[in-house]
């Protein structure tokens, strides 16, 4: 509930309110007749949100754990349950989890309730499939898949987009089954207004970043778009995007920034954030003079359509970057750049997700063909420590200084 107390928070103190208030509201979903669901973060949560279903996204919440620097209890609780360590780390979290919650006799674990029923949408990743499937039949529950294309030419044609439409028709129907009352279409309608208000309202706020000098410290993307993830169909979200505006523009105002230091150089992050060291990431880059402008990243979340166009929806869900061929993901990265007026490029070789990490090479070199601005790659995990050497990350972006000082002169 915004009221004119949250109106003077500052958008670090609203975003602490909301992830704190979103985590309660999960612990009580259950009492309170809702349903639970545990959901991929790329779902049409829209559909859920009319259904009034309490929605736990394993994605963030494993990220969550890693930044915390809290992840390694979990990964070797889910290699001794036999889960190979070459499987996406945000998965052997969530399963180690799941097997803590289900054996929690003492009500320690409350973070997420367990779930009614799952939902996966395979339009970030392959992995995904299988991981719910464990999940479904690890909590005897019902497992809804939503299967999408891979987009291999370009573009959402539209016989996938009636694929998948008469898919998320289907998904209503399972969720009046399950819900047990109809849906309401009225309400579906207010509930897409609202997850489009929100946004544009966060791609605005990113858009500061592109200003020169940024008034936004670009690493506060990776913190700001969780609400993205696990509240777009709330108005909350859409009042935290509209304070981070307020704030920006009273830095623009100020001559004044989120990020302390010189901005010497202007940087883009491709791929996730190497969440449990964040920290190191940041200041490594601080100390180099180099601000984090850009990413592709938290531009996923930025998902808008014609309102009550279930075409347009579909299509929308269905163009996520990582479902889309090298070409295209190369042309997007290639507009960031452009748009960010970006120096140099960190690509993060993430161990744990293999559709990016298998793509990347092509996207560099089509990128580096069309733009020649210096990058370096650095071996990394999403949330597995073991999988970065802070050595060898800080070796990477002194190259990529002393490049950019070459090019500029």
């Amino acid at each position: 509930m915004m009221d004119e107390s949250t109106n003077k928070m500052s958008s670090k103190e609203l975003l602490g309110m909301l992830q704190t208030q979103y985590y309660a509201d999960l612990a009580v979903a259950r009492e309170q007749g809702r349903k639970v669901a545990w959901a991929s973060s790329i779902v049409p949560q829209e559909i859920l949100e009319t259904m009034d279903v309490a929605v736990c996204y394993p994605e963030n919440h494993a990220a969550a754990i890693a930044a915390k620097g809290a992840a390694m209890p979990y990964i070797d609780r889910a290699e001794a349950l036999g889960y190979s360590n070459d499987i996406c780390s945000y998965a052997r979290i969530n399963l180690a989890y799941a097997d803590i919650l289900k054996n929690d006799t003492k009500n320690e674990v409350v973070n997420i309730p367990r779930p009614d029923f799952v939902v996966c949408v395979n339009n970030i990743c392959s992995v995904l499939i299988k991981w719910y499937e464990c999940l479904a039949k690890f909590w005897n529950v019902p497992y809804i898949l939503i299967d999408v294309p891979y987009n291999y030419d370009g573009a959402v044609t539209q016989d996938r987009v009636d694929y998948i439409k008469e898919q998320l028709k289907d998904f209503i129907r399972q969720l009046e089954e399950i819900c047990g009352k109809k849906f309401d279409y009225d309400k579906f309608t207010r509930v897409m207004k609202i997850s489009n208000r929100t946004a544009h309202a966060w791609s605005r706020a990113m858009a500061y970043a592109a200003m020169k000098p940024s008034p936004m410290d670009g690493f506060n993307m990776f913190n700001y778009m969780s609400m993205m993830v696990c509240l777009r169909g709330k108005e909350s979200s859409y009042h935290l995007y509209e304070a981070i505006e307020r704030e920006m523009e009273a830095f623009v105002a100020q001559n004044k920034s989120q990020y302390r230091g010189e901005q010497k150089y202007r940087l883009m992050w491709d791929g996730i954030a190497c969440w449990p060291y964040l920290r190191h990431n940041y200041k490594t880059l601080y100390k180099n003079g180099i601000i984090m402008v850009a990413s592709n990243y938290p531009k996923t979340w930025a998902l808008t359509y014609d309102v009550n166009d279930m075409d347009d929806m579909a299509r929308v869900y269905a163009g996520i970057g990582n479902n889309c061929c090298v070409e295209t993901q190369a042309k997007n990265r290639k507009e960031i750049l452009l748009e960010n007026k970006v120096d140099g490029i960190v690509y993060h070789i993430n161990r744990s997700c293999k559709i990016m990490d298998f793509a990347q090479p092509e996207v560099r070199r089509k990128v580096y063909e069309d733009t020649h601005i210096p990058y370096i790659t650095f071996d990394g995990d999403q949330s597995d420590p073991k999988n970065f050497s802070e050595a060898q990350f800080e070796t990477r972006v002194q190259g990529l200084v002393e490049n950019m000082d070459q090019l500029n002169g």
